[in-house]
């Protein structure tokens, strides 16, 4: 069996899956913001205590993130390079007039899997994969998106179809 963490099984079970995630979201959508929170927010804890990110990449390898001005800022005084700069190596704008990543993967994932601006990563990058931000409600599609990307939000969603949601 495939790994967990492989992104092309993760995709094909995700899309073999997708019927079924769309009406979990539906689903979800009708539950009290607060009382889902409490429930992904749990479910988000027990799965990272058995994913590691670090055998993945998956997101850092094939999605290009928003990268707000205050990130360029930050991981500019990272790198020792002016903002422009950063910004002509590494960054366009995309059909929604936000700044993303030139390439995927990620200009800055090392081969080892770690980000070389770790501690000044963009902020959706720190939110990845938005599983225990507060207002979930409002990540349900992304989140159904990420099944394909994200092995602990697919599993987040396998879980949550187990509890009979």
């Amino acid at each position: 069996m495939d790994s967990p963490y492989h992104l092309e099984s993760l995709k094909a079970r995700a899309k073999d899956k997708r019927k079924a995630n769309k009406k979990l979201v539906n689903r979800l959508k009708k539950i009290n913001p607060r009382e889902l929170d409490k429930i992904v927010h749990e479910l988000h804890d027990e799965v990272f205590d058995d994913i590691d990110c670090l055998k993945c990449g998956n997101c850092c390898s094939t999605i290009s993130p928003i990268v707000i001005n205050k990130d360029i800022e930050r991981i500019s005084r990272k790198l020792k390079t002016k903002p422009a700069n950063l910004i002509s190596k590494h960054l366009t704008i995309d059909e929604d007039d936000d700044y993303v990543f030139r390439q995927t993967p990620c200009p800055f994932l090392g081969k080892d899997l770690y980000c070389v601006v770790y501690s000044d990563r963009p902020k959706a990058c720190a939110e990845y994969p938005h599983t225990d931000r507060i207002k979930f409600y409002q990540a349900l599609d992304l989140s159904l998106k990420n099944t394909e990307t994200c092995p602990a939000v697919f599993e987040i969603f396998e879980l949550l179809k187990e509890s009979g949601y």
